[in-house]
């Protein structure tokens, strides 16, 4: 699939090129007479682009957001994605209710969160099971190490191929995830990557060939947009 690597000079200008993306994106959808479906993602350099999306005027009824990944904390934690992204964004729209839909974190075991979200992924796009759905967007992150979503590095959640969630694994504290073919099968994916600590990773993941187990963004190849500030891609202004 494309791959495309746009260079940008701050946090500003990556987020105001992802919400260009995100306003072609919305408008090829509903030009269609379709629903706009979404998968928010966690960090900075995300939240900047909710602070603008909340300013658009879309139609909110015609607009489905849900994440690509989520620690297994309530939403009013500060480490929630979902709260995160509420906040920024959200509460700030006239979106309806039943439009958000959050990964559950309530369940003693994680691992039926991640069954419970799997089903209601499949019950909104009308699937059967081992059918793998189109989000028209997915936006992602990547970490020092080079992880996205909660799929880090050299855990088991790297491999699952018959799924379309299932656990992470940071450090040993549960996280729930998207796969990879749910995430490369998105219409587009678009990764926002800043700052000098990731530039190691970066330039391990954007290399002809690597390790996708050391480094899992690797494993995305659907068709990505990757939005990096200089810093992380070892330029300098």
């Amino acid at each position: 699939m494309a791959r495309q690597v746009e260079i940008w000079n701050d946090r500003a200008e990556i987020a105001s090129r992802a919400l260009l993306l995100c306003q072609l994106a919305y408008n090829e959808a509903i030009a269609k007479g379709e629903r706009f479906t979404i998968v928010a993602a966690g960090g900075s350099t995300p939240r900047v682009l909710y602070e603008l999306l909340a300013t658009k005027d879309w139609d909110w009824s015609k607009v489905h957001v849900f994440w690509g990944d989520e620690r297994y904390v309530p939403a009013t934690d500060p480490q929630s994605n979902e709260g995160m992204t509420r906040q920024a964004w959200l509460d700030r729209v006239d979106i309806p209710a039943s439009n958000i839909h959050p990964i559950p974190t309530e369940a003693d075991d994680p691992a039926i969160a991640a069954t419970q979200y799997e089903q209601h992924i499949q019950e909104f796009f009308g699937i059967n099971a081992g059918e793998v759905p189109q989000f028209d967007m997915i936006l992602l992150g990547m970490g020092d190490d080079g992880h996205t979503a909660s799929l880090f590095p050299h855990t088991p959640a790297l491999k699952v191929s018959d799924r379309l969630v299932t656990l992470g694994n940071k450090d040993g504290q549960p996280r729930i995830t998207m796969t990879v073919p749910l995430i490369n099968k998105a219409k587009e994916i678009v990764f926002m990557v800043e700052g000098a600590a990731k530039a190691k990773a970066l330039s391990a993941v954007l290399a002809p060939k690597g390790d996708v187990n050391q480094y899992p963004s690797r494993l995305i190849t659907g068709n990505t947009i990757w939005l990096c500030d200089r810093t992380a891609m070892n330029q300098k202004k």
